[in-house]
């Protein structure tokens, strides 16, 4: 398997000090310095785990002899998808979201998880399950608009409408370019069949802070006032500097039952 990159294990990241630490962990924070003064920044820290919290969470996405993570099979239809045993998350957004990047930057520390990364929109053209132990599933869904395949809306409204055993869906949105209408048309369905899911914004090492800021915060106002199964957080990443990695794998592990209680800091 591939070494992991750095940052990618939170004992590198307490090595670093104290402002880059909390940017790395908690990047919706690290940006909170920057809003207007009157701001209310309750939803920024709805989710806000302690270290316990973010270690045990860590380690189920550690692979080991006893702990395998694997890719299990991929599917085009639901009756091709393998038996929902285990709790469930799935992840969806635009094509060239950055999806399976952030998806191998969740696992890179399960090297030997083979997630195909393309630069190519559009590349995933089936749901693929990802196996972590006995503790839940994780399934990559085929992005949509641009490319998407033309089977998509049937597949995708099966899963979410079918799955009984999905726990939440992770909603992507690019960061450089904010909500687009296709992704009103996913909220819309999400909503529509009544899916709990969460907005994540991805890419965020490469939007300036301003278009971040104005990005963040007119998504949260799209959420408080349009979405009743959206949480009102607002998660931030970045796949290659591993900003919002580790909190997100918290988040995951919660959302599947699997950290009992998530203690504040």
């Amino acid at each position: 398997g591939r070494a992991s990159p750095p940052l990618a294990a939170l004992s590198q990241v307490l090595r670093l000090e104290r402002s880059r630490r909390t940017g790395i962990v908690f990047p919706l924070q690290k940006l909170e310095r920057y809003l207007a003064p009157g701001t209310d920044t309750a939803r920024f820290r709805l989710f806000q785990p302690g270290l316990a919290a973010l270690q045990r969470a860590e380690a189920l996405f550690r692979s080991d002899r006893g702990h395998p993570i694997d890719y299990v099979s991929s599917a085009v239809r639901m009756d091709h998808a393998p038996p929902p045993a285990l709790p469930e998350v799935c992840f969806i957004g635009r094509s060239n979201v950055g999806k399976s990047s952030l998806i191998r930057a969740l696992f890179s520390l399960a090297p030997e998880v083979e997630v195909r990364v393309s630069k190519t929109p559009g590349h995933t053209k089936k749901m693929n399950f990802f196996k972590v132990g006995k503790y839940f599933t994780l399934v990559d869904m085929p992005g949509y608009g641009y490319r998407a395949p033309q089977d998509f809306v049937e597949m995708v409204e099966a899963y979410l409408q079918e799955r009984h055993n999905l726990k939440r869906t992770f909603l992507l949105v690019d960061g450089v370019v904010g909500l687009q209408k296709t992704d009103n048309i996913a909220v819309e369905m999400l909503e529509e069949f009544g899916i709990p899911y969460v907005m994540v914004l991805t890419k965020i090492d490469r939007a300036s802070r301003g278009v971040l800021l104005k990005n963040v915060l007119e998504i949260q106002e799209f959420v408080k006032e349009n979405t009743q199964g959206c949480f009102p957080q607002l998660f931030l990443v970045s796949s290659l500097e591993f900003s919002g990695v580790h909190l997100l794998r918290c988040f995951v592990a919660h959302v599947t039952g699997n950290l009992p209680t998530v203690e504040a800091s």
